[in-house]
């Protein structure tokens, strides 16, 4: 099934658009059923899932971490991602900039807005994420490197409503690159679309799609 799944969706996906495999809460013989179809690339939300699960897959797998991180879980799992989707305030960042530093390593993030009507929903809005990209904090780290913007759409029948979440998204991610990423080759990623509207995230300009129903099934 999972093999059949990846190529139907891998068909379908443009050449520049890099599938993440949402595997949370899937057993290890799954993910590496997937792995042997030639997926690397894994979403997770939870830091101990990814501490659970880095052991057994080969070395090469790339972990996505996508949930609500807390900061005192950064520590477990900052040296195991290989992107983090779910940069969504700024005490996130200071934290990811201290353990990062830690290390001497650079870890790469997406900063999240909040696009969808739910609340429940995290990320920052468009002033907020402008006036951290303005703050002399954020301006002098090193350790942590911006790689471009996430959001997730409302849940909701209403395709013209997520059409339009993605068009924000996508307008934000033109303007940060505009007006702060222009020299920055790395700031090029679009994390928006799941198994239900990934379709729609592509036509509005997405380049990285996370798809888990789809792939393993439901939950």
């Amino acid at each position: 099934m999972i093999a059949s799944n990846l190529n139907r969706i891998l068909k379908e996906l443009p050449a520049h658009v890099t599938l993440v495999a949402v595997s949370k809460t899937k057993p290890l013989a799954l993910l590496q059923e997937a792995y042997n179809c030639g997926q690397r690339d894994f979403g997770e939300n939870k830091a101990q899932e990814i501490l659970d699960k880095f052991e057994h897959l080969p070395k090469d797998t790339r972990w996505h971490f996508i949930g609500h991180l807390q900061t005192n879980k950064v520590r477990q799992v900052i040296d195991k991602v290989h992107l983090i989707h779910s940069m969504d305030r700024e005490s996130l960042f200071v934290e990811l900039e201290k353990q990062a530093g830690k290390l001497n390593r650079i870890v790469d993030v997406l900063l999240q807005f909040h696009i969808a009507e739910e609340e429940t929903k995290h990320g920052f809005s468009w002033d907020e994420a402008v006036t951290f990209l303005n703050c002399e904090f954020y301006k002098s780290a090193s350790h942590v490197r911006i790689v471009g913007v996430m959001g997730m759409a409302t849940f909701t029948e209403n395709l013209a409503q997520v059409q339009l979440e993605f068009e924000t998204l996508k307008s934000y991610y033109d303007t940060l690159k505009q007006d702060f990423f222009m020299d920055s080759d790395e700031f090029r990623v679009i994390s928006m679309g799941m198994s239900g509207d990934y379709e729609i995230a592509i036509a509005c300009g997405s380049n990285m799609v996370r798809v888990g129903s789809a792939i393993f099934g439901e939950r």
